[in-house]
């Protein structure tokens, strides 16, 4: 018998993976599943980025190999948002690389910066990939609590505290994912204090900046930044093209040589008509930030009213496209309370515990789900 390599042990299937499989099983059976679990927008790009992938098709070139560093444009065109969104300067030579979607550079990044041994400091509640990669690569994940007493916000003074030494890498998202708490200013600097004294390598994953948020920020507008921090990003979520792949790293020109060194030897390059539809997306008008968040905002309201029908409690303040409840008093396991809405009322809701220990007790509702639906789930209560 062919056995499979000794790190596969270390991890388990994506949850969504097992899980979505159970609802389409469900769904063959003829049940009418509302699936409200997982964050994959359901709206479409917009018809500039659309025409401009299907123009690309015809040029000379496009169906060719290209570059691991993406289409000069390309890179001027993540530049030239962030200048814009963020106030951050970033050289689009040297500091900027894109990538097949910002999962694929969690695992570049990994292979890029870890050792066998090293210890990787990763929120709970969190996002699950940064611990599965983090396994998968030889290193040791280190869990930090994040909790709503402390706004989901990492308590410094507390891991200061504790043995760092092993610790190369912390992973941090903010806007938070699952939660939809923002990190302000204050904390944002605070972070990149204490990845300077000590040491660590911090990466800020920023795919919720755009939806539902007034205050849209970057780790890298904070002065000294970049000579500990990385940001990802990705046209997902802001621009209804979680389907293409299309995704950002921005660091220092050392850190980026270092992620691609990796990434060259994983691909060959990204589909020049996928580069073209992001160089449209990324130069959008201030209307479609606009019109992008009045769906949200129509189909949020309806949503916190399937959390009041399930007697859920919320913070209204949260940004991104989820909505984090807490559980009625008097129920305390995440997933059969899923469960039992599942079998019930035909309704999916992600469980808090697949983002950590600490998500038990909670559920996330996705904003993907369009407001017929909703409605029509709230008819069922």
């Amino acid at each position: 018998m062919i056995r499979t390599a000794d790190r596969l042990q270390t991890v388990e299937e994506y949850y969504f993976s097992k899980k979505l499989r159970e609802v389409r099983g469900l769904i063959a059976e003829g049940k009418p599943i509302i699936n409200m679990g997982i964050g994959s927008p359901d709206l479409a790009p917009s018809e500039d980025v659309l025409t401009a992938i299907k123009d690309s098709v015809t040029e000379a070139g496009a169906h060719q190999y290209q570059s691991y560093q993406g289409l000069p444009a390309l890179r001027q065109a993540i530049a030239d948002f962030y200048a814009s969104k963020f106030k951050v300067i970033a050289d689009p030579n040297t500091e900027i690389l894109p990538l097949m979607g910002s999962k694929e550079g969690i695992m570049h990044i990994s292979m890029a910066f870890l050792n066998a041994g090293d210890e990787v400091l990763i929120p709970n509640p969190g996002y699950p990939t940064y611990t599965s990669v983090t396994k998968l690569v030889g290193g040791v994940p280190k869990q930090y609590d994040l909790n709503a007493e402390n706004g989901w916000f990492p308590d410094l003074e507390t891991l200061q505290q504790q043995d760092l030494s092993k610790v190369k890498l912390m992973w941090v998202s903010y806007p938070h994912m699952p939660t939809g708490a923002s990190g302000n200013q204050d904390q944002l600097k605070r972070l990149i204090k204490f990845a300077k004294d000590n040491g660590i390598l911090l990466v800020n994953d920023n795919p919720y900046s755009f939806v539902l948020n007034e205050e849209p920020s970057s780790i890298l507008a904070i002065d000294g930044a970049k000579e500990v921090a990385l940001e990802l990003n990705s046209l997902s979520k802001t621009f209804n093209m979680a389907g293409w792949r299309v995704g950002m790293v921005l660091g220092n020109a050392e850190h980026i040589n270092a992620i691609l060194k990796v990434k060259s030897n994983m691909d060959s390059g990204m589909f020049y008509g996928i580069q073209k539809g992001a160089i449209a997306a990324l130069k959008s008008s201030e209307d479609w930030y606009r019109a992008l968040d009045k769906v949200y905002q129509k189909r949020k309201a309806l949503m916190l009213q399937l959390a009041d029908k399930l007697n859920c409690t919320y913070d209204k303040n949260a940004v991104g496209m989820f909505i984090w409840a807490k559980l009625p008093h008097g129920a305390s396991d995440s997933e059969d309370f899923i469960d039992n809405v599942l079998y019930e009322k035909n309704i999916f809701i992600a469980p808090g515990t697949i983002f950590g220990s600490n998500g038990e007790g909670y559920i996330r509702f996705s904003l993907c789900v369009k407001e017929e639906k909703i409605k029509e789930a709230l008819e069922r209560f």
